[in-house]
């Protein structure tokens, strides 16, 4: 109930981070840490962790020991380039399993190619890999990347960097209930009420970058993440009130009142 478990491992935090986009790897790690995020993404094809010999690596920052490593594909806009890339990453961790596999249709709006994605989870499943897969919120799309067997299912709320928060509930919904595997949002969240309602719709959990580099205060803005990500979960838990349309009912009770 209160750890997120992702192929057979058990974190405490909900908040997956990515690690680009900031000024200087000092202040990813600021950040990092501001989010209590355990799992942190990095792309491959952008950032060094051993592939560029005597540049900074991220690796000296954000120490494998402490930090899984989610290894992803942004910048590829083919199965082939993609699982080409992750198995460098493999090469490049020693072995590493989990990966985030993304699959693009166009530069412009980055919103998932499904056709090459589905290709992509076939050759890496079989090929041993553990994939947490960005997709559209296409329930019949998530339904198959899971049985395609995918450890993780993660929907988009809206466009990579757009900030537009979840656009469409209805469509999580329904791919968080008919899930077996982790749901967790991808893409779109903007600000900390964005991260609070995807929670409370019942999100395993999310990943996000942007929200927290682009923000004017990086390391604020990721301990507001952290703290939104905790709320939305309990809020879950919990079980809201139900709606009540022209019903008001008062807080205090009405009988028994002193006259």
């Amino acid at each position: 109930m209160n750890t997120l478990n992702i192929a057979g491992k058990s974190y405490k935090s909900r908040l997956l981070v990515g690690t680009g986009k900031y000024k200087d790897f000092t202040e990813t790690r600021a950040a990092i840490d501001a989010s209590g995020a355990e799992i942190v993404t990095v792309a491959i094809r952008r950032t060094n962790i051993g592939q560029n010999a005597g540049e900074p690596s991220l690796l000296e920052y954000l120490p494998p020991e402490e930090f899984t490593y989610l290894p992803n594909t942004a910048g590829c806009y083919s199965a082939d380039d993609a699982v080409r890339t992750l198995r460098l990453a493999r090469e490049l961790l020693d072995g590493h399993r989990l990966v985030k596999l993304e699959v693009l249709g166009d530069p412009n709006t980055l919103y998932p190619n499904v056709i090459e994605t589905i290709k992509a989870a076939e050759v890496l499943v079989k090929d041993g890999f553990d994939v947490m897969v960005y997709t559209s919120d296409d329930p019949i799309i998530a339904k198959q990347l899971e049985e395609i067997g995918c450890c993780a299912v993660m929907p988009l709320a809206s466009l990579i960097g757009s900030g537009m928060g979840i656009l469409n509930p209805w469509n999580l919904q329904i791919i968080i209930e008919n899930a077996k595997v982790p749901v967790l949002v991808d893409a779109g969240v903007g600000t900390a009420s964005d991260a609070a309602i995807a929670m409370e719709l019942g999100c395993e959990g999310i990943l996000m970058n942007t929200a927290i580099a682009g923000a004017n205060n990086p390391i604020l803005m990721a301990s507001a993440m952290k703290k939104a990500v905790e709320a939305g979960r309990e809020a879950f838990l919990a079980g809201r009130m139900a709606k009540k349309l022209y019903s008001a009912t008062p807080s205090s009770p009405t009988s028994g009142l002193i006259s």
